[in-house]
């Protein structure tokens, strides 16, 4: 219960509608368990020789006590249970805002298919705690307490034997609740494997179908679906025999009881409306002793639950505004300068960037080049602190960079990733994603500037088209003009592209580039590609090898060096020519 005791917040969020709920209980209650009180006093009236009249009176009583409780179960369920719904939506909307605020490395480590998983049926499956097995708790409890006393009232004898059957049933429920705990873990974690295979093949479907491998696809999925299958069904198996047993020991009780009383109803010392009442009673404890097990089961499941949850939200948030934030700043100028910056991903890996220092006065550009994995990508992550560095020093504008407030910070930088993603939307909205305030003309603007323009032109309700998930329905080279687009609008004070013309042939490229050379006047620019054309007529370029700043100047500076940044040149140069031969 551990787990669990974490959702002390929202129920205190919500006492008071949970207290109301608890008065209706003791309620309706009191008249579920007052009825069996009149069926006796008619029964043994009958021996008096009573009248109809009277019989009709013990009749309307029942009617209307009947009608008092059944009101004041339908407000338990306008309490509790709504209390439920609406922690239940506190508790997502919880979850959703620690998961947005999470760093990066907690995506790479997790997969998307677990995390939909804790989202939806662990989230739900505390809903039930909250609500089912907090009302019943509560209900169970207080039901039993009121006909222990009443029983105990009637006979004490007969209520002491009708409860011999209970000690056997404290094991049951506690045996039992251990067993689902673990089975229930078993079938969630199983859950997130199922739900993650669903997701990839979903976003990897133009692979699979290009590969032909749908029958592969499908037998993987039939098997962990059987694998789930299985774990659910362990867990019914236990299920399945605890329901039985709880009947079995319950009329056990019924028996004891209809014998036992019997017995004294034959010597005089109680009446049949007694034994009637008696037998009432033990009925109406049926339905708690059942829900008592049905709220262990959901407790249990529960527990499983917010643990998985709590190792979400135990999740510390790296990358965020804290002491060090200085609320003052609203915006900056672009200029950056690293110092002696290094970074690891995680410890025991080799560093992605090793002691790297640089500078970019504000309205420059610089463009950074290297071979595949020598730190291009990890560099530029590190502006708009989708990482932290690991030591040395980034300034902006002078400042550290933990000192401007991060909306200030990304809402300056507009970053074209090397992987393009747009949202199931219309072009236009996804366009001015980041600046939802933008005008039509803006968007327009920024998609001419990136040569995407023309494209929606051909689409068939133009901007208002709705792309497929994560842009399906168009090609790589749309895609990225779409993203560049998407960045020009936020009108940025740092624009960094990262490799963002792979996809393009170099004319379009070239035709970009001189678009760009207008909008990028005044800002800071960071290039990041594998061609030199993209990035020849930068101020400074970069060349990074295994992590370090390998060579460093203008293109001119570059070629006279002889060394990495003019292998690539002459190589491109050479294939550039071999392509036109």
């Amino acid at each position: 219960m551990k787990n669990l005791y974490q959702l002390k917040k929202y129920f205190l969020q919500y006492k008071a509608k949970l207290l109301w709920g608890i008065v209706f209980i003791l309620i309706s209650n009191a008249g579920t368990v007052y009825i069996p009180i009149i069926i006796k006093d008619a029964i043994n009236a009958l021996n008096k020789n009573v009248s109809s009249d009277v019989l009709l009176r013990y009749a309307v009583i029942v009617i209307i006590t009947s009608a008092i409780a059944g009101f004041f179960r339908f407000l338990i369920r306008q309490t509790i249970i709504v209390v439920s719904r609406e922690i239940e939506y506190d508790l997502r909307g919880d979850f959703w805002n620690h998961i947005q605020n999470l760093p990066m490395k907690y995506f790479q480590n997790n997969s998307t298919g677990s995390i939909m998983a804790l989202a939806t049926n662990d989230i739900n499956a505390v809903r039930m705690f909250i609500g089912p097995a907090v009302m019943y708790s509560i209900d169970t409890g207080l039901r039993l307490i009121y006909v222990i006393f009443i029983m105990l009232s009637i006979s004490p004898a007969l209520t002491f034997y009708s409860l011999i059957p209970l000690p056997f049933l404290s094991f049951l429920v506690y045996y039992v609740g251990q067993k689902v705990h673990i089975r229930f873990t078993a079938i969630q974690e199983k859950f997130s494997e199922l739900t993650t295979k669903a997701q990839e093949n979903f976003s990897g479907i133009r692979v699979i179908k290009s590969y032909v491998r749908e029958e592969n696809e499908i037998a993987d999925f039939h098997r962990l679906s059987k694998e789930y299958l299985k774990k659910n069904m362990s867990l019914v198996k236990v299920q399945a025999l605890f329901q039985p047993t709880l009947f079995l020991l319950t009329g056990t009780s019924v028996i004891i009881v209809v014998f036992a009383g019997g017995l004294k109803v034959i010597a005089g010392q109680l009446m049949i409306g007694d034994i009637t009442a008696m037998v009432m009673y033990l009925g109406i404890l049926i339905w708690p002793m059942i829900a008592f097990g049905w709220v262990i089961n959901i407790i249990q499941q529960a527990e499983a639950s917010m643990k998985r949850l709590n190792r979400i939200f135990s999740e510390p948030l790296e990358i965020t505004d804290s002491a060090e934030t200085d609320t003052a700043i609203t915006e900056i100028h672009g200029n950056l300068e690293f110092r002696d910056v290094s970074f690891i991903y995680r410890e025991g890996l080799a560093p992605a960037l090793s002691n790297i220092s640089f500078s970019v006065p504000a309205g420059s550009s610089i463009a950074i080049m290297g071979h595949t994995g020598s730190g291009k990508t990890s560099l530029i992550n590190l502006i708009p602190r989708l990482y932290d560095i690991t030591s040395g020093s980034l300034l902006i504008d002078g400042k550290p960079i933990r000192s401007i407030p991060l909306s200030v910070l990304r809402k300056s930088i507009g970053f074209v990733p090397q992987e393009p993603f747009l949202f199931s939307d219309t072009i236009m909205n996804n366009l001015i994603y980041g600046s939802p305030e933008a005008t039509e003309e803006q968007a327009l603007a920024a998609a001419r500037a990136a040569r995407f323009h023309n494209d929606v032109q051909d689409f068939p309700e133009g901007y208002n088209t709705i792309i497929g998930e994560r842009g399906i329905t168009l090609s790589g080279g749309q895609k990225q003009r779409a993203t560049l687009a998407r960045a020009l609008v936020l009108n940025p004070r740092i624009l960094i592209l990262d490799d963002s013309f792979s996809a393009v042939d170099t004319h379009t490229e070239e035709e970009i580039l001189k678009n760009l050379r207008e909008f990028m006047k005044g800002r800071t620019s960071i290039l990041i590609s594998h061609r030199v054309s993209t990035v020849q007529n930068a101020d400074r370029i970069l060349v990074l090898e295994n992590g370090k700043i390998a060579e460093a100047g203008s293109h001119n500076e570059l070629l006279a060096l002889n060394g990495i940044y003019a292998g690539i040149y002459y190589k491109q140069l050479l294939e550039k020519e071999l392509e036109e031969l």
